[in-house]
């Protein structure tokens, strides 16, 4: 039997405030346990959350940026659960009334390709502490800086088919939330997090399967194995005779496989009801324009003008979109050099994004700045050095040793650009290699190439190669 995968998943972003949701207490990330929570965030009675407006502008930047449907009225509800990380007994989310319903994002397949995912909606809540496990001897810890810290949920529809589509969401859904600077995204951190809801279903059929939902996973390629897992897991399941149960199930990366945590509660069991202690939001129509001004320009957005203002391809202009940071360093770039926007785009696409993944570094922590590579790229367009010559000096300038004028004079690697002094060396070397120049002559026209590597060889790569070309074509005719 052929079967279908379906797919929807919720993402908890948690925004970027310096203050929790409802009370004053920091965000930092790395605090000592429980010294960034407050009365508010532990509990405590008689204490009152007071919402952060902050985090209301940036739900709405998000909505406007998926072309979703705001709500003028929200509500904040009370979801009922125990769990020892949870102080007050209750989380306070939203239910009925979410901040921003329904919207979509396109994402991109592959160059041909791109799909339309639906967002149910994406709603304001306030994320749980955190239970420590190792160190404590049989016992568990407790960290509540994290209570309170303010998250934004978007739920997808569910349009997911594979998990490459599902990987191909999130890296999207990334990308925009840090374009919009409303979350730093840290998944390490835990700033960007995914619960994968996954069913399968006989090809053809309408109706949904039975979901197991896979919670809090917090890396790309382990959405990826953990979904493929899981699919694999019910396919068997189903036709050996079983039948998949709707369960909560955690992913071990290092076993690569899910594991049962409990049955998966329905709303019911949460008994929502609208926070006693937290009035409606109301936002008017003004105000939702007013945040509109304020958005980006977005990934897509971008990549467009990328193709239609400096001519680069799909390719080209998708990957160097695919984060704020990327795409202004390559703006930067061009703006300071006299090099093409394509050779501007192979560099940091190559050899600089190269270095960026070996050493794990943020673009922001480069080394390099754009005019230092814009300075790299005109020594190449003036000709002072090769192609060859440059990843050399680009070497040398990332380890520390100076811009890339300082470089090439303490080393010596100006290219030989005169005619005279390359015709000599040409000369000797074709002098030198008699048996090679006699089988170019009777028609072994491919000793061409060994030819130019001896004269590169004799000159250590500082000869003009397009001179070379030329020099060396006219000799052996």
């Amino acid at each position: 039997m052929e079967w279908e995968t379906v797919i929807g998943l919720e993402v908890h972003v948690q925004l970027s405030t310096h203050s929790k949701i409802f009370s004053g207490a920091a965000t930092a990330y790395g605090a000592d346990p429980n010294t960034q929570a407050c009365a508010i965030d532990l509990g405590m009675p008689g204490v009152l959350p007071v919402l952060n407006k902050k985090t209301v502008e940036k739900a709405l930047m998000f909505g406007l940026s998926i072309n979703a449907e705001i709500s003028n009225k929200s509500v904040f509800a009370r979801k009922n659960y125990f769990y020892p990380d949870l102080p007050k007994g209750y989380q306070i989310s939203q239910y009925e009334l979410p901040i921003v319903g329904k919207g979509h994002l396109d994402i991109q397949l592959d160059e041909n390709t791109v799909k339309r995912v639906g967002i149910t909606r994406a709603h304001l809540e306030e994320d749980a502490g955190k239970s420590l496990h190792e160190d404590f001897h049989g016992q568990s810890g407790i960290d509540l800086n994290r209570a309170g810290t303010p998250l934004l949920e978007i739920v997808s529809e569910p349009d997911l088919r594979s998990a490459k589509e599902a990987v191909a969401y999130l890296k999207t859904l990334h990308s925009l939330v840090r374009y919009l600077d409303i979350s730093d995204g840290n998944m390490q951190e835990g700033s960007f997090r995914c619960d994968a809801n996954v069913s399968v279903r006989p090809k053809g059929e309408t109706k949904f399967g039975t979901r197991a939902e896979i919670k809090n996973v917090n890396s790309f390629r382990f959405v990826e194995r953990a979904i493929n897992y899981e699919v694999a897991r019910q396919i068997e399941l189903l036709e050996s005779g079983g039948t998949v149960i709707q369960e909560t199930r955690l992913y071990d990366a290092e076993r690569n496989e899910t594991r049962s945590m409990r049955g998966k509660e329905e709303a019911n069991d949460y008994r929502y009801f609208p926070d006693p202690d937290l009035l409606p939001i109301i936002i008017d129509d003004k105000t939702i324009e007013s945040i509109r001004t304020t958005l980006p320009e977005l990934p897509w957005q971008r990549r467009e003008r990328f193709q239609s203002d400096f001519g680069l391809s799909h390719y080209d202009s998708y990957c160097l979109s695919l984060t704020r940071e990327m795409a202004e360093f390559f703006e930067a770039t061009v703006k300071a050099t006299q090099a093409t926007p394509k050779i501007v785009a192979n560099w940091i696409l190559g050899d600089f994004s190269a270095y960026l993944n070996k050493e794990q570094t943020e673009i922001s922590e480069s080394p390099l700045s754009p005019q230092q590579l814009a300075q790299l790229l005109d020594r190449i367009a003036d000709n002072t050095i090769s192609g060859k010559i440059a990843k050399t000096v680009f070497d040398a300038m990332w380890a520390g040793e100076g811009d890339a004028d300082k470089i090439i004079s303490s080393q010596g690697l100006t290219q030989i650009s005169d005619s005279s002094a390359l015709e000599k060396i040409i000369d000797e070397i074709l002098l030198n290699n008699p048996n090679q120049l006699a089988q170019y002559r009777a028609g072994g026209e491919k000793l061409f190439g060994y030819f130019v590597g001896q004269i590169m060889k004799a000159t250590q790569g500082k000869a003009n190669p397009q001179q070379v070309n030329e020099l060396l074509k006219k000799k052996l005719g």
